[in-house]
């Protein structure tokens, strides 16, 4: 698209559909309140734009606040407009992707506004895990508009435009924006806040376009698919020196190299996103231990345990893949839990909700263990012990308690013989520490080559296409 960086609300919603696909509604509507001189002034559909189009054939409704009126600010019926459309995406089933660049409450209508923000949020929450919901920062998002994108699925900001804060960084004390900028979109994809960060306006409304064309339109959709064009038989034969950097392993699997990341940004050590395997949208979940550049440099490294930044990543990720029926697949590298004093106040709750939303998933899930499989970790992370339907392990994959001289020098403690230590934890590894053990007593479905994980994929994810599985009947976990 050769579209300005600058663009007006009208551009956006142009820029986002399909040509000529964006029909309007309420165009008409405006305020009703009249205090302050609200009634001497103009405001164009109160402020947002709202209707639905196409995207790549698919149905999609959206909202576009308006800054050119009153700086976009949300009043009574600017909500009602936006409620509206949440209303009838409902209806049909379709995504509801929200344009943000707000300065925030209508002062001049004050309890209708707010009436009309919390009718937003109940909407939001009963659209959850329904219809897929998108936010896009485009300008300012302050205050309670941060928590409308949280309540979001994906939310997307524009590095160039974009501002996300629940108190801007002037009134935090001690903090200045020149200081810390906290509303900065780096700041906030950083911390976990945003999903995709992209250079321009332009950019997030691509991206958006693409993310629809791959999620289903609502949770009664079996998958989203398209064609493939990959041999379904591909080999990859650089595999296991991607296991380090799976977002590379991830991508060399997925039809056509295709891989679109989540949450880039944060908790690199943990990968999230989406595959395509056979023309099937699949959420991926990967443990990674090194960050490998476009000039085949190392540029990160991390340890392979899980942390609490990494454990609400993948669960956020793997409830939503959930609920709108997205098969599941793990890469395991696990050795356990990060040691730090931090760690300790928060990783047995952040670990505990990412073994609960893997256990409690009831979509087609496939585990490859493709490095160390250790202790507990190795149980949050979709083993078979809580619900995985199929588990693979590639050639010399680890799986066990701990690692194996480890072991040995806990059981033979006693002991000074280091020769006796090493015959032990060569023994140990033999016995109870390798993905052959481990596949003996059913806990591994299959040893494969490395180079043959795309294909194995495939025929496990065609296998389960029509998995049903129930559950007890219940209002909702408490995890």
């Amino acid at each position: 698209m050769n579209i300005s960086t600058q663009l007006s609300a009208r551009d956006r919603i142009s820029a986002l559909f399909d040509n000529n696909s964006f029909v309007e509604i309420g165009a008409l509507v405006t305020r009703r309140s009249t205090d302050f001189n609200l009634s001497q002034q103009e405001l164009p559909a109160d402020g947002v734009i709202t209707g639905y189009g196409v995207i790549d054939g698919n149905l999609v409704y959206v909202y576009c606040q308006d800054q050119s009126v009153l700086n976009g600010t949300i009043g009574e019926m600017h909500a009602k407009k936006i409620s509206h459309i949440y209303d009838l995406a409902l209806k049909v089933g379709a995504p509801v992707v929200g344009i943000i660049d707000c300065a925030g409450f209508r002062l001049h209508e004050a309890t209708d506004a707010l009436h009309g923000f919390g009718e937003i949020y109940y909407k939001q929450t009963m659209a959850s895990g329904v219809i897929p919901q998108i936010t896009a920062i485009l300008g300012n998002c302050g205050g309670g508009l941060s928590v409308l994108t949280s309540l979001s699925d994906f939310s997307f900001i524009s590095n160039s435009n974009g501002k996300l804060f629940i108190n801007s960084p002037n009134v935090i004390e001690g903090n200045f924006t020149e200081k810390c900028n906290t509303a900065a979109a780096k700041y906030q994809a950083e911390a976990g806040n945003v999903d995709f960060i992209c250079d321009d306006d332009n950019l997030v409304l691509e991206k958006i376009r693409e993310l629809i064309t791959i999620l289903p339109s609502n949770n009664e959709d079996d998958a989203s698919y398209d064609e493939c064009t990959d041999d379904l038989n591909r080999l990859v034969p650089n595999f296991v020196a991607e296991i380090k950097d799976t977002r590379l392993a991830l991508q060399d699997i997925s039809d056509n190299s295709y891989f679109l990341e989540v949450k880039a940004d944060y908790a690199k050590d943990m990968v999230t996103g989406f595959i395509r395997l056979n023309g099937m949208t699949i959420g991926a979940i990967a443990n990674r231990t090194e960050i490998i550049g476009e000039d085949g440099k190392v540029g990160e490294t991390f340890d392979n345990n899980l942390t609490t930044s990494s454990c609400n990543k993948a669960e956020k990720f793997v409830k939503i893949c959930d609920a709108y029926s997205i098969p599941i697949l793990t890469l395991t590298n696990i050795s356990g839990y990060k040691a730090s004093m931090g760690e300790e106040k928060t990783i047995g709750t952040a670990a505990a909700k990412l073994t609960y939303a893997f256990a409690n998933a009831t979509v087609p899930k496939v585990n490859v263990i493709i490095g160390k499989a250790y202790g507990t970790a190795y149980i949050t992370m979709n083993s078979k012990h809580i619900g995985a339907d199929i588990v693979f392990a590639i050639d010399d994959a680890q799986i066990g308690m701990m690692d194996a001289k480890l072991a040995a020098n806990i059981m033979y403690a006693d002991t000074k013989d280091a020769s006796l230590i090493e015959e032990k934890a060569a023994e140990y590894a033999s016995l109870q520490g390798s993905a052959e053990a481990a596949a003996r007593r059913g806990y591994v479905d299959s040893i494969i080559p490395a180079e043959s994980t795309r294909k194995h994929l495939i025929y496990a994810y065609e296998m389960l296409f029509t998995k049903r599985e129930g559950r007890p009947n219940k209002k909702h976990g408490t995890i």
